[in-house]
């Protein structure tokens, strides 16, 4: 384990290009996702806060490319759907962090049109500036999800730091949602904070005509038992097996195969994006949706998503309603914390969505 800590840490967001188009996008497109997942073609409320590293020059262009390709309504800044609040005026850019910031924006208004969008540009990849980039939204009170595509080794420390994860008041509650890498078995911070929901990745696959075929767990897709976060109270609940007394991830899924990618409209050109990365903003993108619904399948009053909210709804007679059960796929060589499996797996945890009324 590499020795550092809040200070040294550096993040990466794990997305993939599988291949750029100038002309048209040619990877998965809005409906065939909803269609997947069963998700409504409009709705949302509140704001989803998007956390990135660095200055995108271009995103609000790219938004609006997006947008009018899929026939989603506009979102711009004047019309305050989408608002920038850059940490550091200075900040330079990154490409690689551009093309992250596109995927994240551009899906989650793809899957909650009538949630704001609320983009953070942290100064720089580092864990400091990250976490004052997540300390921003969570003193917002509009904001309702947050959603961060980008992680990095655990260190020793990190448990001092759950508290970034947690909505500053009851009456304001935020999901949170990050991503859990893209290099296979093994767990990641901020993933793996008991305050976050840890999204792995799966390989969907879909028809020609845009009809689900199948989905399995997708290679890269992270997940594990911390070495240092103990195993929550929602988990020791559930009973997940050889987590060894600690935090194991991912807790959902959601496609992140990049030969099955998204299409992504970034600085003029078209691109397949894939990653675990793209599995977060549409998670809370999901959750601003189930926001803003009266009722959950449950039939009790919906007040957005949480970790335990999801291992309840997973339990449920009806938990077939919630969630698609991952069973198949691997991300890794070892045996048991590598394979899919049914009720909950390192790979995929609970599964993918199937619903936005958690």
């Amino acid at each position: 384990m590499i020795n550092i800590n809040i200070d040294t840490f550096h993040a990466h967001p794990p997305i993939h290009i599988m291949a750029s188009y100038s002309i048209s996008p040619q990877g998965l497109t809005p409906s065939e996702v909803k269609n997947a997942y069963h998700l409504p073609t409009t709705g949302g409320s509140g704001t989803i806060a998007i956390v990135d590293a660095f200055n995108s020059q271009t995103i609000e262009n790219d938004l609006g490319v997006f947008s009018k390709q899929f026939s989603l309504p506009a979102c711009t800044t004047k019309n305050k759907c989408l608002e920038i609040h850059e940490m550091n005026t200075k900040s330079k850019s990154d490409s690689g962090w551009s093309t992250e910031t596109a995927l994240d924006v551009e899906w989650a208004h793809a899957i909650a049109p009538q949630s704001k969008i609320l983009l953070i540009e942290a100064s720089s990849d580092s864990g400091t500036n990250l976490l004052k980039a997540v300390d921003y939204a969570v003193s917002r009170k509009d904001v309702v999800s947050l959603s961060m595509s980008w992680g990095g080794d655990e260190f020793k420390g990190e448990t001092d730091l759950d508290k970034h994860f947690v909505s500053s008041s009851a009456s304001h509650p935020i999901s949170f949602f990050a991503s859990s890498g893209d290099d296979g078995t093994g767990a990641s911070w901020p993933a793996v904070s008991p305050n976050v929901i840890a999204v792995g990745g799966t390989s969907l696959n879909i028809s020609n005509n845009g009809l689900f075929i199948s989905e399995k767990a997708w290679t890269g897709s992270g997940g594990g038992a911390s070495l240092y976060e103990n195993e929550p109270t929602y988990q020791v609940s559930y009973s997940i097996p050889r987590t060894n007394g600690k935090r194991a991830i991912p807790d959902v899924s959601f496609a992140a195969d990049p030969v099955h990618g998204f299409s992504v409209y970034q600085g003029k050109r078209w691109s397949i994006v894939g990653g675990t990365s793209a599995g977060a903003p549409q998670w809370a993108a999901i959750a601003s949706l189930s926001t803003g619904s009266k009722k959950s399948i449950q039939n009790t009053t919906s007040a957005g998503i949480t970790s335990a909210k999801l291992y309840t709804d997973k339990t449920n007679i009806l938990n077939n309603l919630f969630f698609r059960d991952i069973v198949s796929g691997k991300n890794g060589t070892c045996t048991y914390y590598c394979q899919a499996r049914t009720r909950y797996d390192y790979v995929t945890g609970l599964g993918s969505p199937l619903t936005y009324l958690f």
